[in-house]
């Protein structure tokens, strides 16, 4: 047992989760209603840019919703079941917001593309109401989660989501301005694709920072060959083989390594020291902090008989 509290302190799960969980659910009733709003103006508009602004939102208030589950459930204290808890529920979470949005994104490239040629008449006054309605909740969901947006991957989907949504908003209004101006039918269309040109891109990277969690990518800011260089610098270190290191969760980096030291460690007593050393080595050396880290310190002959080691 050690003192390291994989689900955070319960100052820290207090504020923490209930801050979030209220951030969370306030965004989602919000967003619930611009739902609302929006597939009654597509309805009554005929919008290819409202309808893929609502479906957009709908994908919101799903993505809040397993937002607010996992803000719940990613601060329970670990048990002998489960070892680090919930807290991999946020990258979870994550990769399942960036699938829905990258979902609607194209669709809505497709449909809008598939409207240049041929565009339905849109009712652009009713459209430009809707669409100040929607942008106006979003606003307000965005204050509210904008105290959160940096917590962790989790929060950060969140805010993306609404933040991405606002910007469909917008775009609905300005289509309704030149529908209205000009009568140029095909603006809806295209305000439809430049909500999916801002929904892909944003997608696809929660997409790849949420795989590289969950594939144990080697965590960014972190060099290992350059740990391992000063780890090799300590005294009495030998050898350093099966280093790895990971993300649990937002803000939880983790290392492991065997470490081969002198014999004489084993004989002196100098292994406690040696290892207070290189955890101290990867704390406090690196522009990624690893407080959380498990070294194997062993003699060249317990190496040597080691069948699966690699670097």
């Amino acid at each position: 047992m050690h003192s390291h509290d994989h689900g955070g302190s319960s100052a820290a799960r207090a504020d923490g989760g209930g801050s979030h969980r209220r951030r969370l659910a306030i965004a989602c009733a919000i967003t619930v209603g611009i739902v609302l709003a929006q597939a009654t103006g597509a309805w009554l508009t005929g919008s290819l840019a409202l309808l893929t602004d609502a479906v957009h939102s709908l994908t919101d208030s799903i993505g809040l919703v397993v937002a607010l589950i996992a803000a719940s459930l990613m601060f329970r204290a670990a048990t002998a079941q489960r070892t680090w808890g919930f807290r991999r529920m946020e990258i979870l979470a994550g990769l399942i917001q960036a699938a829905l949005l990258l979902s609607i994104g194209i669709y809505a490239a497709v449909e809008g593309i598939a409207r240049l040629s041929s565009p339905p008449t849109v009712m652009h006054q009713e459209l430009l109401l809707f669409g100040a309605v929607g942008l106006l909740g979003n606003i307000v969901s965005l204050l509210v989660l904008s105290g959160g947006r940096s917590a962790n991957l989790n929060m950060r989907a969140a805010f993306l989501e609404v933040a991405a949504d606002a910007l469909g908003s917008l775009g609905v209004m300005v289509a309704a301005v030149v529908v209205w101006t000009t009568g140029w039918q095909q603006a809806d269309a295209v305000a439809a694709l430049a909500i999916a040109a801002l929904i892909v891109p944003r997608a696809a990277l929660l997409l790849r920072e949420s795989a590289r969690v969950l594939l144990e990518f080697t965590p960014r800011g972190l060099d290992l060959e350059k740990v391992r260089a000063h780890m090799l610098a300590q005294e009495h270190v030998h050898e350093v083989h099966d280093l790895h290191a990971s993300m649990v969760a937002t803000g939880l980096p983790v290392i492991s390594a065997h470490v081969v030291v002198d014999d004489e460690c084993f004989q002196e007593g100098c292994a406690p020291e040696t290892l207070s050393r290189l955890k101290s080595c990867v704390a406090e050396h690196f522009d990624l902090s690893v407080e959380h880290s498990t070294f194997q310190l062993e003699t060249r002959g317990i190496a040597a008989s080691e069948t699966h080691t690699h670097a």
